[in-house]
C-alpha cells in the first residue's frame, strides 16, 4: 500500500495525521507512507521525528486582513498544486488522505484532478474552509461531531472521531511515574495547564497572575506555555519559592501530564477536546478567539451542553480562571459529574475506524 497524508500547521492536525499513519503501518508494515506539508510549519520538524518522510509546500493561508502578504497568495496557490501534481504523479499512491492545514488545499484538489481515492478528516464541529472546498470533489469525509451533514454530503459522512495519540489513550497507573518524571508530590492535587502546541497567551497571563493560589494553597501545577511566554512565565514564578511549580515551553511526555492532573485547563482544539474526552479528567476549557468561525467555542460548547466541562470565555479568563479552578477543587460533586459525562463522550478507537473507511474506498479501487 503507498499513501500520501497531507496537512498541518498546529499539533492539531499533526497529531492525528502521524496516528492514522501509525495505524496503517501497524497492520500494513510494509507500505510506503509519504506526507506531504507547508514548508516553515510545524509538520516539517514533527513528522520526520515520528518516523515519516515529508515534502514541503510553498503554501501558506490567506490573510483574513488587508495585507501585502495576500498578494502571494495566489502564486503560492498555483505553485504548491503543480508541485502536489508532481508528488502525486511520481509517487503513485493507492490513496491520499487530507487532515487539513494550508498544504492539504493543493494536495487533495491535485489528487482529485488526477482521478485517486480521496478522503479528508474534519476534526472540528465546524469545518474550515479548505475541507468545506474539498469535501465536493472527495470520496469519504470523516467527522468527530454530529450533524456535520449541514455542510457535507450526508453520503460521504463517516463518523469515526479524532484519532488521539496511543499513549495517552492507556494513562491508567501512571502517576507514580508522572511524580518521579516532573519531580512533583503524587499525594498533592495537580493542575495542568495546556495552552495547545503554540502556547495561549491569555491563559499563560491568567496563571501568572494568579501564581500566589498555587503556592499559598499548598497545589502543584504543571504549565505548558508555549515558546514565546516560556521566558516570561519562569520569571513570574521566580518570585515564588516553590518546588510545586513546573513550566515547560511543550511538554512531549504529554501521557505522563494527563495522568498526574486532578484538573486540567486547556484550549478547546479539536484534538485536545478528543484527547480530554478520552482521559476523562475534570476540564475547565478557554477557547480561543483567534480561530476561523469561532470554532473552539462550538467545539467546547458541545461539551458544555451535556455538562462535561466549565467554559470560561478568553476575555474573561483573566477575571475568571482562577475562581473557576478554586471552586471545582473545592467541589469533588462536581468534579465528578464532570468527569463521569466528559468519558462518555470519548473515543478510543478513532485510527481503528478511519483505516476501515480506508479500505473500503480501496476495495472499490
Amino acid at each position: 500500500m503507498k499513501v500520501i497524508i497531507s496537512g498541518g500547521g498546529t499539533g492539531g492536525h499533526i497529531f492525528p495525521a502521524v496516528a492514522i499513519a501509525n495505524a496503517i503501518k501497524k497492520k500494513y508494515s510494509d507500505c510506503d507512507i509519504l506526507f506531504i506539508g507547508a514548508k516553515n510549519r510545524m509538520e516539517m520538524e514533527k513528522v520526520p521525528q515520528a518516523g515519516y518522510k515529508i515534502e514541503g509546500l510553498w503554501i501558506s493561508g490567506l490573510q483574513r486582513r488587508l495585507t501585502f502578504k495576500n498578494l502571494s497568495f495566489p502564486f503560492k496557490v498555483i505553485s504548491s498544486t503543480i508541485k502536489a501534481l508532481m508528488i502525486i504523479k511520481r509517487f503513485k499512491p493507492d490513496i491520499v488522505i487530507g487532515v487539513g492545514g494550508y498544504a492539504s488545499g493543493p494536495t487533495l484538489r491535485a489528487a482529485t484532478t488526477l482521478g485517486y481515492p480521496t478522503l479528508i478528516q474534519e476534526q472540528n464541529s465546524y469545518p474550515g474552509i479548505t475541507n468545506k472546498l474539498l469535501a465536493k470533489k472527495v470520496d469519504k469525509i470523516c467527522v468527530a461531531y454530529d450533524k456535520m451533514n449541514r455542510w457535507f454530503d450526508e453520503k460521504k459522512i463517516c463518523f469515526t472521531g479524532n484519532p488521539v495519540r496511543q499513549n495517552i489513550v492507556d494513562i491508567e497507573n501512571k502517576r507514580d511515574g508522572a511524580a518521579v518524571h516532573f519531580g512533583l508530590d503524587k499525594t498533592k492535587k495537580t493542575i495542568l495547564v495546556v495552552g495547545g502546541s503554540l502556547g495561549a497567551r491569555t491563559i499563560n497571563e491568567s496563571i501568572a497572575k494568579g501564581m500566589s493560589f498555587f503556592v499559598e494553597n499548598d497545589i502543584q501545577l504543571i504549565w505548558q506555555t508555549g515558546k514565546n511566554y516560556f521566558d516570561k512565565a519562569k520569571q513570574e514564578a521566580s518570585g515564588f519559592s516553590s518546588n510545586n511549580i513546573k513550566i515547560f515551553d511543550f511538554i512531549y511526555e504529554m501521557d505522563l501530564a494527563y495522568s498526574m492532573a486532578d484538573i486540567i485547563v486547556s484550549r478547546a482544539g479539536a484534538i485536545a477536546i478528543s484527547e480530554l474526552c478520552v482521559i476523562g479528567k475534570p476540564t475547565i476549557l478557554v477557547p480561543s478567539p483567534n480561530v476561523s468561525e469561532d470554532h473552539q467555542t462550538k467545539n467546547a460548547m458541545a461539551l458544555v451542553n451535556k455538562n462535561a466541562g466549565i467554559l470560561v470565555r478568553d476575555v474573561e479568563s483573566r477575571e475568571m480562571l482562577i475562581d473557576q479552578l478554586d471552586m471545582l477543587l473545592k467541589d469533588k460533586d462536581v468534579q465528578n459529574i464532570l468527569s463521569d459525562n466528559i468519558k462518555k463522550l470519548g473515543i478510543r478507537d478513532a485510527d481503528i475506524r478511519i483505516l476501515e473507511v480506508i479500505e473500503e474506498l480501496l476495495e472499490k479501487k
